[in-house]
């Protein structure tokens, strides 16, 4: 009796310690699954900052909370290893210069490293190469930033500004307005998109130097009142797709036997029926080369594309409501199951699940989340 005593005590403490060994398997497979991002926004409202949030493996959203006070951080990019969080500061003093900051990523919070000049007024974009220099455009100031980050994530001063000239047809074009800038497959080839003056600007980083050098062409001019904004680089390199923030179309652009950039076809980002104002924001394509996504603000969708690999041309399959107004940034998630998009004046971010076979977005949830103008994963 003794001895089946023991048995029958054992037995039940065995099967809680599998059930428990389980549930934790459970747990840190669901934890694996899940993605973590940061939020920039605009802080002249109920903003603080940089917040962090979650996405599930379901595609449900978390609030992580507030990973650091910041001004006005409108746009994020991480460092090569992903060790470093860079921000700019989308502000100026006496309409000069703005910022832009790094930031140590420790678990749920973000540690100021320094702060430096972004190389001109209001800096609405920040990117980084896989050697960490680092690209600012700021649209006021009309120019490029370079600098670069050092291996304990601290911002040198600013090495060089390449300053854009000219403008065009609209009211919004008086001026030089740089908007984003990228570097090309090779991290030295630099395209740099100028609202003001409805062009592309080419050059190239010379990194004996730490210079932007002007390449051999200059500039591609887009057309009369495009207003291009941010571009996407399609997976087999030969096409780049301009989002034109003024006239609401996406512009693709190629180059010819000769190496030069040239404009191609172009097609509306809205419905044939829709006359209200409206005003492009974001644009990006699927790893596999096969859809492309742009942002509305206005008619406030998304506009899904389907992309054909052999001459880079574009057809509509639809338009995803975006549930909230300006939605200003959007992002795939790691996995590209989900479409996550921050909508600017509702104060929300979309949580949409993507179909990789068509392409087409499914409504899952929505958080509340202030001034959300850009989403990083």
């Amino acid at each position: 009796m003794y001895i089946m005593r023991i048995y029958f005590t054992i037995i039940p403490l065995f099967l809680i310690f599998i059930l428990s060994c389980q549930s934790n398997k459970k747990e840190t497979l669901q934890e694996d699954n899940s993605h973590s991002f940061y939020v920039g926004t605009y802080t002249d409202g109920d903003s603080k900052g940089i917040y962090k949030y979650s996405l599930s493996a379901d595609g449900m959203l978390q609030k992580v909370g507030l990973a650091a006070v910041s001004n006005n951080p409108s746009f994020l990019a991480k460092s090569a290893n992903g060790k470093y969080l860079l921000a700019v500061n989308e502000i100026s003093n006496n309409d000069t210069v703005g910022t832009v900051e790094s930031y140590l990523i420790e678990g749920d919070s973000l540690t100021l490293i320094n702060r430096r000049s972004s190389g001109g007024a209001h800096p609405c974009f920040v990117t980084t190469n896989k050697n960490d220099y680092v690209l600012t455009a700021n649209y006021t100031g009309g120019n490029i930033g370079l600098l670069k980050i050092n291996n304990q994530g601290t911002l040198t001063q600013l090495l060089d500004i390449q300053q854009h000239y000219g403008k065009g047809i609209t009211e919004r074009q008086e001026a030089p307005h740089a908007h984003s800038t990228w570097f090309t497959d090779n991290g030295t080839n630099i395209i740099s998109v100028d609202l003001g003056t409805n062009e592309l600007w080419f050059s190239q980083l010379d990194t004996l130097t730490d210079k932007l050098i002007p390449s051999g062409q200059r500039t591609l001019k887009m057309a009369p009142g495009d207003g291009p904004r941010h571009l996407a680089f399609h997976p087999n390199h030969k096409f780049i797709y301009v989002l034109n923030e003024l006239n609401n179309m996406v512009t693709l652009v190629e180059k010819d036997s000769t190496g030069q950039y040239k404009t191609g076809i172009s097609i509306s980002m809205l419905p044939d029926n829709y006359s209200e104002k409206n005003k492009g924001a974001d644009i990006h394509i699927s790893s596999d080369g096969n859809f492309l996504y742009a942002s509305n603000r206005g008619h406030n969708s998304i506009a899904i594309y389907q992309i054909d690999e052999t001459n880079g041309s574009l057809k509509l399959l639809d338009h995803e409501a975006t549930r909230g107004d300006a939605p200003r940034n959007f992002s795939l998630s790691p996995d590209e199951n989900y479409l996550l998009v921050a909508n600017q004046f509702t104060n929300n971010i979309i949580s949409f699940k993507r179909d990789k076979v068509t392409g087409l977005l499914q409504f899952v949830d929505a958080i509340d989340a202030p001034t959300p103008v850009c989403i990083l994963f």
